[in-house]
């Protein structure tokens, strides 16, 4: 029995040494930079290229972090989610442009109230400054501007919310992961194709505040796909991401 024991820790560790490598391998896909306007504001990124292939034109998936993430290392941002774009299965049949960018400490993608999520007025500065980079993307490289995405997780899935109520015509499509939003924006985003993934126990972004978007969404004319995990809190953008039915869905949207 206790040979068996053995081999099973051995077998555990070398799968859990190649799950690590080939994370830390697509995290180096991405590569390092850093956009700055001419008033000298500035957003760190980690930016992933599909292909060589200058003859097509590609989709641009923009991916927003969760507050854990923040800081300015360039590097928290790809901790969670945003490698499965860059794993070999989806840049075969998924090839897109992604735009991971990192926000500063102690600062939000959205500019909401918490916590019933109240859009205020104005964008924040790192919301204005990751347009400016979109716009400026679009120009340097063969993307396809009728399918540019929208996701993130957490604090990135309420910014998905905040920005698309913000630019409702920008985006082909919408992936929310443990988010929510302003519910007075629903008819204005209920033209954007969504899929909204929650945890049923999730302890950060209590799934109510989720299921009432997704009611206003409804309400509004909306057809949002929606999955709710089970026996799942937070993390539930370990399963949204890695599930093959959701990639298929998001790169199948088209404006």
């Amino acid at each position: 029995m206790k040979i068996f024991k053995v081999i099973a820790i051995f077998i555990s560790i070398v799968i859990f040494c190649l799950f690590e490598n080939t994370t830390y391998a697509q995290a180096n896909l991405f590569s390092y930079n850093k956009y700055k306007n001419q008033s000298g504001d500035s957003l760190l990124y980690r930016f992933l290229f599909p292909d060589a292939n200058k003859s097509r034109k590609y989709p641009l998936v923009i991916f927003l972090h969760g507050s854990g993430e923040r800081g300015n290392d360039n590097e928290a941002q790809l901790k969670w989610g945003v490698a499965n774009f860059a794993s070999d299965y989806n840049m075969k049949m998924h090839p897109a442009f992604v735009i991971a960018p990192q926000c500063p400490a102690n600062q939000s993608w959205g500019n909401s109230n918490f916590p019933d999520l109240t859009l205020k007025p104005t964008s924040t500065k790192q919301f204005e400054l990751l347009i400016e980079l979109i716009k400026e993307t679009v120009q340097k490289f063969p993307i396809d501007t009728n399918r540019i995405y929208i996701t993130g997780l957490s604090m990135g899935g309420i910014g998905t919310f905040d920005l698309i109520a913000r630019y409702p015509y920008l985006f082909a499509a919408a992936l929310p992961v443990c988010g929510a939003g302003d519910t007075a924006y629903a008819a204005k985003t209920a033209h954007i194709p969504m899929w909204i993934v929650t945890g049923a126990e999730d302890p950060a972004v209590n799934p109510n505040l989720t299921l009432k978007m997704l009611q206003a969404l409804i309400n509004a004319g909306a057809k949002p796909g929606y999955t709710q995990y089970p026996e799942v809190g937070h993390f539930s953008w370990i399963a949204a991401y890695s599930d093959p039915l959701i990639m298929e869905w998001l790169f199948r949207q088209h404006k």
